[in-house]
């Protein structure tokens, strides 16, 4: 595969699972600073390709190239060296630690959960943990055990866990899945803010949040893309409509 300007770029990535193709031939491509939305009818492949990225599923074949480094080869602990964050639909945190210290664990610098407790913490530490507690909306939380969070607060830490590593891609699984009206707005105003110096991939199906967020969307359907455009494009396409927002 040719040097590519691309963050990402998937070129005929297919995997299969018993002969059933759940992600077939496709050709994806993420700007830098590009936020990137998927979305589909339930079935279209969306977290599979999330899978593969991060190396949870192996690919049957194609291509799966960040910063022109092929990742298929990767395990996931490596992918994740290479800059790729993923954030699952279910938040993992530690519930039994506060906020700052749920920040402070996920600092890069290889200490891990144990580690950090013989961990030093440095001022640079410290500063990094307080203005990503800022960006994330948890300032005033950060002596809150996140366990007390609520649902939309311990999306937001797990977001900024994942922040504090630096990814300079970052996927999210549906994030505003069981938010309140509110949070989904600042949701949105916290990716749209984060874009700026990494691309970042969702999937959602809540299409005024979509509206609010997407560069551009790409609608996967039977795990091959249905369509690709901006939100009015992609909203307006027949094919699009017959077979998702029509239901």
């Amino acid at each position: 595969m040719s040097i590519t300007d691309f963050t990402l770029a998937i070129e005929d990535l297919t995997v299969s699972f018993d002969g059933f193709k759940a992600v077939d031939s496709l050709n994806l491509y993420v700007d830098k600073d590009e936020l990137r939305v998927v979305i589909g009818p339930n079935g279209a492949g969306k977290t599979t390709v999330l899978d593969l990225i991060c190396g949870k599923t192996k690919a049957t074949q194609g291509s799966i190239m960040f910063k022109n480094k092929e990742l298929t080869k990767l395990s996931e602990h490596e992918i994740v060296h290479q800059g790729v964050g993923r954030k699952f639909q279910t938040p993992s945190i530690y519930e039994n630690l506060s906020v700052y210290e749920n920040l402070e664990v996920s600092y890069p610098k290889g200490h891990g959960v144990f580690g950090s407790l013989a961990f030093k913490r440095t001022a640079e530490v410290d500063k990094r943990v307080r203005e990503i507690a800022d960006e994330i909306f948890l300032a005033d939380f950060l002596d809150m055990e996140a366990a007390l969070l609520s649902h939309g607060q311990k999306q937001w830490l797990e977001i900024g866990m994942l922040l504090i590593q630096e990814p300079e891609l970052l996927m999210l699984d549906e994030p505003v899945a069981g938010m309140s009206v509110k949070e989904r707005e600042q949701t949105a105003e916290l990716l749209n803010k984060i874009c700026k110096g990494r691309s970042v991939l969702v999937i959602e199906h809540d299409m005024d949040f979509v509206a609010r967020i997407a560069h551009k969307v790409t609608v996967l359907h039977q795990g091959k893309i249905l369509a690709e455009g901006d939100m009015e494009t992609v909203q307006n396409d027949p094919k699009v409509i017959e077979v998702y927002l029509g239901h």
